[in-house]
């Protein structure tokens, strides 16, 4: 028998796997621009969201952004240069209700009366850039009134900025109401129809109301100087965007700003200044009249008007010295009750 023996130098090395190095850590994604919830604003359509985020700052102090694209279906300018300036009273509105639901805690099924909305623009920043708008909104929200634990009512302040300049500054007065509240202070309307879509406004010219498109128009001539009636398109795409009991408030202030484009027709002007007020809900099926009346600034600085309505005009923080400049005083009335009253200044587009 032989007997093999092995030298220890003689063993092999053992083959080993050499341990991978650990896994970098991931790298974080950056933040995306989206849009906030569209339940959170009370509309249906994505496309028409314009909020795109929130952070609080303060105790009632938010800053928000936003973005305007370059082109839309309906809020657009006669001249295409400006953003219009309704676009910035939407994206208000949408500030309130967002942040009732998303910092204040309303729950998404309450109602909202909006009591009055006041707006100042500066041209000069709505122009329109080769790209989207991008807005940062510096908001407060003050005089919160609460009915137990829930909020019953607040007023908001907000500063939208863009590139640093601010481009407009508003704000207005929102009540929260429960579906128990809102059902009961609605009845008969609470089924919510679907109104009747009205015949075509009797005007071959669209152009003195400011829109270049029969269905943006809201308003029918009556044989009354400086009185129209109310007959917006019920299934237009933004101004309904979802079903209500009632007429919206930027339908009121659509029709505010086309009686007042008739003013100023065919001198292209921009809206500097608005100031409403929603006395009541205005209904559907009951006709609607818009009435107007005006003060007008010539180029050389002095009024046509009576002094005594310039000074009424300027108490209300409506009128200025502009050369140029037209202060409309606007009207809604149904069944001779007044629904909603407005103040618009423009001033000469340069």
């Amino acid at each position: 028998m032989t007997l093999l023996t092995v030298h220890p130098d003689n063993h092999p090395t053992p083959h080993t796997t050499p341990t991978p190095p650990p896994p970098a850590p991931p790298t974080p994604m950056p933040r995306l621009t989206t849009t906030v919830p569209r339940e959170y604003v009370h509309r249906k359509s994505l496309a028409e969201v314009f909020l795109t985020g929130s952070e609080k700052t303060g105790d009632n102090h938010y800053t928000l952004t936003a973005q305007w694209p370059r082109t839309h279906t309906f809020y657009t300018t006669p001249h295409a240069t400006h953003h219009d300036p309704l676009q910035a009273a939407e994206t208000i509105r949408q500030t309130g209700l967002y942040l009732a639901h998303a910092e204040l805690g309303v729950p998404l099924d309450h109602h909202f009366l909006m009591w009055n909305i006041h707006l100042t623009t500066h041209p000069q920043h709505l122009t329109i850039g080769p790209t989207p708008t991008d807005l940062t909104l510096t908001t407060t929200c003050t005089t919160l009134r609460y009915k137990g634990k829930r909020l019953a009512d607040f007023t908001m302040h907000i500063n939208i900025t863009r590139n640093g300049h601010t481009t407009a500054t508003g704000g207005g007065q929102f009540t929260c109401l429960t579906p128990t509240t809102y059902h009961r202070l609605r009845q008969p309307h609470t089924h919510q129809p679907t109104p009747t879509p009205p015949t075509t406004p009797t005007t071959t010219d669209p152009t003195p109301y400011g829109r270049h498109l029969p269905l943006d128009l809201v308003l029918t001539p009556t044989p009354t100087p400086h009185t129209w009636q109310l007959t917006p398109n019920p299934h237009h795409p933004i101004l309904f965007d979802h079903t209500t009991d009632h007429i919206p408030g930027m339908v009121l202030l659509e029709a505010a700003r086309q009686a007042t484009h008739t003013h100023t027709h065919p001198t292209p002007t921009h809206l500097t200044t608005l100031h409403a007020t929603f006395h009541r809900y205005t209904e559907h099926h009951t006709p609607t009249y818009i009435t107007t009346t005006h003060t007008n600034t010539r180029s050389d600085g002095s009024n046509t008007e009576a002094k005594a309505e310039a000074e009424t005009a300027d108490a209300e923080g409506t009128t200025t010295t502009t050369p140029g400049t037209h202060t409309t005083h606007v009207t809604a009335t149904q069944n001779n009750t007044t629904t909603f009253t407005a103040h618009l200044t423009t001033t000469p587009h340069t």
